[in-house]
């Protein structure tokens, strides 16, 4: 096993700018990204140790909102993301996508900008909140199945019914070719300004607004678009890029005999966090999810990393079944579990999460090898966790061990960061974990 590497990051690094975007990385990154996604110039570093260039394929297995395969397309380096839910993989999509003629985007915007604030003046709603008065009749509503998806108090009842008017504004336009920058343009202010959501870093309710101007804020989301695309280097353009909506425990389904040169991403960490809540609001409004067998579909093809994504039925755990310290990791958080006295049905999975996530994590590393050239190099953004009864789970240690025992070569476990555990206090490292394939 290779020794912890500390020496990449200088010190000052670690807690203050490691994860902090720098604002000449904002333009097309910022269409739309997760909060705690890692930043641009983390790529750029790992591209460059990894001796990749434009003759090379990058592959991001968990591509979430993007920023490996925008940041390669930035680069003029040739990648390909996969991704598990469908509001992240939109977001991968339409942020690779240069194609569009920025000038002609905002003027189509502009025009929809209109024809949207027309409709709602038909019910004498102004996109304005100063210019509305408290009381209003007839507003529109999600059907049913769909607003019990949503956080309670996510969006108030006024910016709601603009928002749906809005989108049907964007839907029912005969020119579609900008429908999905408009479309992401709006899933950003649905979370920024629109919606009463807080991210900090777990999703909840901040302050409750009963309105929120729509069309002027998905407007503003638009010309920052048509700004960034206006910026991109026209020989960039054509650097080929495919995003797959697909489950990364099959990488060898979904890519067949693929030759990939290197990987850099972040894969869920086992923290009971619920990606699908993330992206909740937007991802219902949006039409990606309509209902909870729906929803409970799309639960099936994540890493389970939390105990709200945990079936009868999964099996993930066999893989890591004679893994002695992941074994020893649950059985402690079954003993506090018992000794705590705590008996809800979420308490009971806790320490089959923690089993299923490294032996989901297994499948994944092990369905990889067929697609890598021998000597690729890898990167896992992970973080430890201390919140499952306050058992320490060392996820970078044991994404080395598990990869190792599949064939792969430790090269180093480099500190990225350290974070405070809300649970206990403690500084919690965030790691890269460097592997290669010897093929």
């Amino acid at each position: 096993m290779a020794h912890v590497n500390l020496t990449l990051f200088d010190l000052p690094r670690i807690n203050g700018e490691a994860n902090r975007i720098a604002p000449v990385d904002l333009p097309v990154h910022d269409w739309y990204r997760f909060v705690l996604s890692f930043p641009p110039h983390l790529v750029r570093e790992y591209m460059k140790k990894f001796g990749l260039n434009d003759q090379s394929l990058v592959l991001d297995p968990f591509c979430g909102t993007g920023t490996t395969i925008v940041e390669c397309k930035k680069n003029g380096i040739p990648a390909i993301g996969i991704e598990a839910l469908p509001m992240p993989h939109f977001a991968s999509m339409v942020k690779t996508d240069w194609e569009i003629d920025a000038g002609n985007l905002r003027h189509h915007a502009e025009r929809i900008a209109e024809k949207t604030a027309a409709n709602l003046l038909e019910n004498g709603v102004h996109d304005e909140p100063a210019k509305n008065s408290s009381d209003h009749n007839g507003l529109r509503v999600l059907p049913s199945e769909s607003q019990r998806l949503l956080l309670k108090n996510s969006i108030s009842p006024l910016p709601l019914h603009k928002t749906l008017v809005l989108l049907d504004a964007i839907r029912s336009d005969s020119e579609t070719k900008f429908r999905n920058h408009e479309l992401l343009a709006l899933a950003k202010a649905l979370v920024t300004t629109i919606g009463n959501l807080r991210f900090g870093p777990e999703v909840g309710l901040g302050t409750i607004k009963q309105d929120a101007p729509v069309i002027g804020s998905w407007l503003k989301n638009v010309q920052k678009m048509a700004q960034d695309l206006g910026m991109v280097s026209r020989h960039l353009i054509k650097t080929p890029v495919e995003i797959h909506q697909g489950d990364s425990r099959n990488v060898h389904l979904i890519l067949r005999s693929k030759g990939v040169d290197g990987v850099f991403t972040s894969p869920p960490y086992p923290n009971e966090k619920d990606y699908t809540r993330t992206t909740r609001l937007e991802m219902v409004l949006l039409g990606f999810v309509r209902n909870i067998s729906e929803l409970r579909s799309l639960k099936k093809k994540l890493v389970r990393s939390n105990t709200r994504s945990v079936y009868k039925e999964d099996q993930d755990g066999e893989w890591v079944s004679g893994h002695r310290e992941i074994q020893r990791i649950a059985t402690e958080i079954e003993r506090r579990r018992i000794e705590q006295g705590k008996t809800s049905g979420f308490e009971r999975l806790y320490h089959r999460v923690a089993v299923l996530y490294f032996g989901g994590m297994a499948q994944h590393l092990a369905s990889l090898r067929s697609v890598l050239i021998p000597g690729a190099f890898l990167g896992y953004v992970v973080g430890d966790q201390a919140s499952y009864l306050r058992v320490m789970i060392r996820t970078g240690q044991l994404i080395a061990e598990i990869a190792e025992s599949l064939g792969y070569k430790v090269e180093s476990i480099d500190l990225f960061r350290t974070r405070l555990a809300t649970a206990t206090g403690e500084q919690l490292r965030e790691e890269i974990v460097v592997l290669r394939w010897p093929g």
